[in-house]
């Protein structure tokens, strides 16, 4: 505790400096949490009530979309009670829970979407194997890699931000602890840190980006031997997952790759992967995909029928 003893609490800056504006985004950002609690928590019940729980493909979503909630809720529900309020002041031991926890969901929620594009591709490339390869227990192990690999990540980025000295200023420019924001604030020569820091989370996010692109780059090719009616169907699968990753990978690049003294826009970029993302999600994987309202559908006319029934 020593290294960080003149500074015991942190000032969120915010997304704005200007009192009005806060104040019509408090409402905006409001709707915006409670339609990702909506969407997501729709998609949650609709796939465990139903057969779709069976499928690998709705199985990792069910999973992304509980990442989402979860995710969301380390940074939005602070972010929306700091627009309303006039400190924004968050203790360094709850900032240091935010940084762990909000890393740890975010890099789950990324190696979910790398095993959601390893299940389209052998559905695609591998049909007939599609089954035995992602059998039940591949997907559990998938899911256990994710979280062991979230930890490792999260862990590692919070062992290096505890070891860094704050003695002061205390004012964060941003709305959310993040590593990049806190690396600005240290009181010694950050970069070494500010290296291992990119290697850590923006090479990793690039890396892992470039393979999810070429997977779906290996899936086009493999669709031209496909009838039209199977490309379209492909096609309609694999735009909803592109869709989710651009809107998730590439604010991360831009937040993760530049160095932290650089004047960038993070924070105003970090809202894509922190609330919008996880509130279109829902919409992108239900409004294309039929398999989803007709089990949507099914879902809630039972649950309306065994309502009326009491």
């Amino acid at each position: 505790m020593e290294n960080h003893k003149n500074v015991t609490e942190f000032v969120f800056m915010g997304l704005w400096e200007n009192r009005q504006v806060e104040l019509l985004f408090f409402l905006l950002f409001l709707l915006c949490y409670l339609a990702v609690l909506m969407g997501n928590s729709i998609i949650l019940v609709t796939i465990t009530c139903s057969h779709l729980i069976e499928q690998p493909m709705y199985y990792f979503l069910c999973h992304l979309s509980l990442m989402d909630l979860c995710y969301t809720s380390t940074v939005v529900p602070r972010l929306i009670r700091d627009l309303a309020a006039t400190k924004k002041n968050i203790s360094y031991n709850e900032c240091m829970t935010q940084l762990f926890t909000a890393h740890l969901l975010a890099g789950v929620e990324i190696f979910i979407l790398v095993s959601m594009a390893l299940d389209r591709y052998v559905a695609i490339v591998k049909p007939l194997h599609y089954m035995i390869i992602m059998n039940r227990k591949r997907c559990h192990v998938l899911i256990a890699m994710a979280w062991a690999v979230g930890f490792w990540h999260s862990i590692a980025l919070l062992l290096m931000v505890l070891s860094l000295p704050f003695c002061g200023p205390n004012h964060i420019n941003h709305y959310l602890c993040d590593v990049m924001p806190l690396l600005k604030l240290v009181c010694k020569d950050i970069y070494v840190v500010s290296i291992l820091v990119i290697a850590n989370s923006g090479m990793v996010v690039v890396a892992i980006f470039l393979v999810l692109v070429a997977s779906y780059i290996l899936i086009l090719y493999n669709l031209r031997t496909r009838s039209s009616a199977g490309r379209r169907k492909a096609l309609s699968t694999c735009s909803s997952h592109v869709t989710v990753v651009v809107l998730f990978f590439v604010p991360c690049i831009y937040t993760y790759v530049l160095p932290a003294g650089s004047e960038n826009k993070d924070k105003e970029i970090s809202v894509f992967y922190t609330v919008i993302a996880p509130m279109l999600n829902p919409l992108i994987y239900t409004l294309r995909n039929s398999e989803m309202k007709s089990a949507m559908h099914k879902v809630w006319s039972r649950m309306s029928h065994s309502e009326l029934n009491k």
